[in-house]
């Protein structure tokens, strides 16, 4: 694990305060989306379906120094869309550093280069550049030559100048252990902190919804990943039980409430990967929204899910609560043989709900056509130049 040691010590204070008050649902990250635009269109994701008026809408700076102030997660995760693409986004993160929050910039480094000089080193900033594999792979997800080519060029800029990098890569169907390892081999290489590695999640309007993983698919796939990575000394930049879990040796249950979302839209319910209408405030939307609705075995929607923003919370709690038992794991490695956890039955899960559409109309924009390509906009303006 290559979590920073300050940064470790803070979270596991903050949840130690947490449990002390009482608290039983309490956010580890904050999922700070300040915008949905983005200059790629990857056929997996789930945010190129808005309309260009709402691609369109972006947080102000004081809206998302005031989320973070509201929510009071030690760790700010900044996804989109493109954060680069924000014309405020240094000020955003600068605010945000300035308050020590751990920031984490999600980026898919097109513009990193580019936009380097805006931002100062510090322990609290990290930039998280997303790269679904190798050249072919990562190439192929984004639906763009070159890409790969010029994110690992930014990493490398990124690092040479003293920041903080991370890679964060998305499996998908197609994935197999003996590519996803010499990935993990390669990006070593790049001289970042850490790899985050988690199974895609099928968002229902994403272009392509056939190669999504499932659950039992996610842990063999796992455990031969980390079957070969034994010895190797690859820095997963993950808590150790989240890993395990990933193996299939942890049985787990979602915790949405651990990453909240908050976008243009408002308090996103309940997750960053579910859109199931939005609340007001944080409060609201930890006392309001009824949780027992979500998760794996209770929500058709999240059947195959075991995507870091539900489950590494579960996991890093856990850790605190039993410290020997994710020091164990962390010693000996994440478990590849034997009998896996027992599955959650999925039979009692109420059916999937389309609220997509509503949401847009509540916007006073016309809701796009449900066929797969709706979400596609083909009159987009460029997206390095909307700002």
């Amino acid at each position: 694990m290559s979590v920073p040691l300050r940064q470790q010590a803070r979270v596991a204070a903050y949840i130690m305060k947490k449990r002390l008050q009482g608290q039983k649902r309490y956010p580890l990250v904050l999922m700070l989306e300040p915008l949905f635009q983005c200059n790629l269109e990857c056929p997996g994701c789930g945010k190129i379906q808005y309309p260009k008026e709402i691609l369109k809408q972006r947080l102000s700076a004081k809206e998302c120094v005031e989320a973070a102030e509201e929510c009071g997660a030690p760790v700010v995760s900044i996804p989109g869309g493109e954060p680069l693409i924000h014309k405020e986004i240094d000020t955003i993160v600068n605010e945000l550093v300035k308050r020590k929050y751990y920031v984490y910039l999600c980026t898919n480094a097109m513009l990193l280069k580019k936009k380097l000089h805006l931002f100062e080193p510090s322990p609290y900033l990290n930039f998280s550049v997303h790269l679904d594999g190798l050249k072919d792979e990562h190439d192929r997800a984004v639906n763009q030559e070159g890409v790969f080519e010029t994110a690992t060029e930014a990493i490398q800029e990124a690092t040479r100048r003293g920041f903080r990098c991370t890679v964060n890569a998305t499996l998908f169907d197609d994935a197999t252990a003996e590519r996803v390892s010499e990935f993990l081999d390669y990006v070593s290489t790049l001289g970042i902190e850490g790899v985050t590695v988690s199974p895609g999640f099928a968002y229902e309007k994403a272009p392509d919804q056939e190669n999504f993983l499932n659950r039992a698919r996610t842990k063999t796939l796992f455990r031969d990943i980390f079957r070969r990575g034994k010895g190797k000394g690859w820095k997963l930049a993950q808590s150790s039980l989240f890993l395990d879990f990933l193996a299939g040796n942890q049985d787990y249950r979602c915790t949405p409430w651990s990453n909240p979302t908050r976008n243009v839209f408002g308090w996103q319910r309940p997750c960053y990967l579910l859109n199931e209408g939005y609340a007001d405030s944080f409060k609201q939307l930890m006392e309001e929204t009824d949780w027992a609705l979500y998760g794996t075995g209770n929500y058709e929607k999240c059947a195959n899910c075991m995507a870091h923003v539900g489950y590494e919370g579960t996991a890093v709690e856990d850790a605190v609560r039993n410290p020997l038992k994710a020091l164990w794991v962390r010693l000996r490695g994440v478990k590849t043989e034997g009998p896996m956890a027992p599955e959650i039955p999925l039979d009692q899960a109420r059916p999937a709900e389309d609220h997509l559409i509503d949401l847009i109309e509540s916007e006073g924009v016309p809701a796009p056509d449900k066929s797969r390509d709706a979400g596609r906009t083909q009159e987009r303006e460029p997206a390095q130049e909307a700002g």
